[in-house]
């Protein structure tokens, strides 16, 4: 009785099961698929969170682009598209320069820098709130001029100088002929 080998299988191309394909195509198949297993891989980034407070993860097959501006005014965030800016809202003071401000003394609002000349401009005086925008001087990218309304009338127009994206100082003069000391970012 002859008895079939491994090594006479091999040596003739067939292997002992009952598929007959030569050994080392189906050796191939295994190792190819075994290492597309092990050399796989899945970035998981958290992007932020829902509303219990719990972390959202973004899933990835590709590694996140990390760029040396990320985490810095307007890079973009965790999750967003890269080299869009995103919108910053900065805090706002005004402090009074003149006696008719005196008379209400500090005020605190915000504006939100749309990194694209433009912004959002937003403030409280004597109990109501103005808003308008802020725009950049052309040919000069650090200063700009905003202006502000509310309801019953009352408006501020100001002149500002940006020393960065995030901090600037400026005047602002109301409808009433109050002037203040505007202060941008921290």
């Amino acid at each position: 009785m002859k008895s079939t080998s491994p090594i006479q299988d091999s040596r003739s191309g067939t292997s002992p099961t009952s598929s007959h394909k030569p050994l080392h195509v189906a050796q191939f198949g295994i190792a190819a698929t075994l290492a597309a297993v092990v050399l796989s891989g899945c970035y998981v980034m958290p992007i932020g969170q829902d509303a219990r407070g719990n972390t959202v993860y973004a899933y990835s097959a590709v590694p996140p682009a990390i760029t040396p501006t990320q985490g810095t005014a307007g890079s973009s965030p965790a999750g967003a598209p890269p080299g869009r800016p995103v919108p910053q809202t900065l805090d706002i003071k005004l402090y009074p320069i003149n006696d008719l401000a005196n008379q209400t003394g500090v005020l605190t609002g915000q504006v939100t820098n749309m990194m694209t000349g433009k912004g959002r401009f937003t403030f409280n005086y004597q109990g109501e709130t103005l808003v308008g925008e802020a725009t950049r001087v052309e040919n000069d990218e650090r200063r700009g001029l905003a202006s502000a309304y509310g309801p019953s009338g009352a408006f501020a127009k100001c002149e500002y100088q940006m020393s960065s994206p995030m901090v600037g100082a400026g005047i602002c003069t109301f409808y009433n002929d109050a002037m203040y000391q505007v202060h941008i970012g921290n």
